[in-house]
């Protein structure tokens, strides 16, 4: 079955299934603490990697299988957890659809999926068929119709779906979700966030290549950038603003607005670099240089969200939460605090993040050391194992990956009707107003 017809049969498969609703258990169960959970991999390129070897200084993990289409990266996989005293894994790396074979076993729990985008929500879905949990990385979806088949999917199965979205677990973003919870900043009104990367040298690898004379994610994922325009990767932002919010969980987004700037920058990039000759200087690009989404809540809150990875910046997610009582900023890491900061002035955040140090970050901060993105990767990979190893539902679900990747499929559409409001789906069919928050409220999360 070629690749366009198999999303295609998944994405109407998933939009008959029944909405039943879901089977697995709704609170932790007494566990063994000798299990180990069977994890599997699907897609062990750098960031697979890099979920493969936290996984690999657990000892409550066993790894029976991996799945990749390059073998190179296979067999540094195979080497690091043969290295690590394991059973060397069989490896599936037969075309593009091997992780279906791989998910034939019976003797995986879990698998992590860390592949390229439009990869994610068929291997998630085909995941959660074959009864395993789906660890997803971000985004989960691209499209309206691949929310839905997730969502669909695990409804029917029983099987959870966590978006593996590790900047939840940022030790200041905890931090500053514990703040908001204690109600210090009042009642949350308006925040701001984005993903603002200079991603230049990502999108063209080696030199000014891409596509099939690129390496890494330049073979795939500049792709997006020559033919959509929309905020193609909002889930590092919207993730912790939707948990300061109560999204789906007492809240839900109810509609956004977008607009995109020209496109400039990757264009002059490759002239810069490559010269007016070189054939990627003809590439028109479709995705404009800063895309600007606006998103409306139930509650009367409103984000800000700021797409930006074409243009000369550093390195910032533009967190800013803002209530009654005060605010605090990431950018230059400030906040005002009425009442506490001196009228008018800002304070440097570091006492309060110090303070208000989440308490999963003091209970597990050494084995968060060292990693992978300040120690949050720990935490997500742990946050899902845990729940495998409980039969127990994930702390970012399958309702959490839905509406935060859906923002990319609506701000494409809004741009192209000029700047139209959109409506987001409610992927919970209602449950948002009676589900509680339960992020980061755990022991074990």
């Amino acid at each position: 079955m070629k690749r366009r017809d198999f999303l295609k049969t998944n994405a109407a498969l998933g939009l008959g299934v029944s909405t039943v609703s879901q089977t697995f258990a709704q609170t932790n169960q007494k566990i063994d603490t000798d299990k180990k959970v069977r994890l599997g991999f699907i897609g062990v390129g750098l960031r697979g990697t890099n979920h493969l070897q936290n996984a690999l200084y657990r000892d409550d993990i066993i790894i029976p299988a991996i799945c990749d289409i390059d073998l190179e990266r296979i067999k540094i996989a195979e080497d690091l957890i043969v290295k690590k005293g394991m059973k060397k894994p069989t490896s599936y790396s037969q075309g593009e659809f091997a992780f279906l074979k791989m998910l034939e076993r019976d003797d995986l729990d879990a698998v992590v999926i860390s592949t390229p985008w439009e990869w994610h929500t068929p291997m998630a879905v085909a995941a959660m068929k074959a009864g395993k949990y789906a660890g997803v990385e971000v985004s989960a979806a691209n499209t309206i119709e691949e929310c839905w088949d997730l969502v669909n999917t695990s409804e029917a199965t029983g099987m959870p779906c966590m978006i593996l979205e590790n900047v939840c677990y940022r030790r200041d973003i905890m931090a500053v979700l514990n703040i908001a919870r204690q109600g210090i900043f009042g009642e949350l009104i308006h925040c701001q966030c984005g993903y603002q990367h200079d991603l230049r040298e990502v999108k063209f690898e080696p030199n000014v290549e891409f596509g099939e004379k690129g390496v890494h994610e330049a073979k795939w994922r500049t792709a997006h950038s020559v033919y959509r325009n929309g905020d193609l990767y909002p889930t590092h932002g919207i993730g912790p603003i939707a948990n300061y919010l109560n999204i789906n969980r007492g809240n839900r987004f109810v509609s956004l607005v977008s607009t995109a700037t020209k496109a400039r920058g990757l264009h002059n990039y490759i002239v810069e670099k490559g010269g007016q000759n070189h054939p990627n200087a003809k590439v028109e690009f479709k995705l404009g240089d800063v895309v600007s989404t606006l998103v409306t809540t139930f509650n009367g809150e409103t984000i800000l969200i700021t797409h930006d990875t074409n243009l000369p910046r550093p390195y910032s997610l533009g967190f800013r939460v803002q209530g009654t009582k005060g605010l605090w900023m990431n950018d230059g890491n400030t906040i005002y605090i009425e009442g506490k900061s001196q009228p008018h002035r800002w304070e440097e955040s570091a006492k309060y993040i110090k303070e208000y140090d989440h308490p999963l970050w003091k209970k597990y901060q050494d084995q968060a050391d060292g990693s992978g993105h300040g120690g949050m990767d720990f935490f997500v990979l742990h946050a899902f194992v845990e729940a495998a190893k409980r039969k127990a539902p994930t702390p970012l679900d399958v309702y959490d990956a839905a509406a935060w990747s859906v923002i990319s499929h609506l701000s494409e559409q809004s741009i192209a009707q000029g700047g139209a409001p959109q409506l987001f789906p409610d992927f919970t069919r209602g449950k948002w107003f009676l589900r509680k928050p339960i992020f980061a409220l755990g022991d074990e999360y």
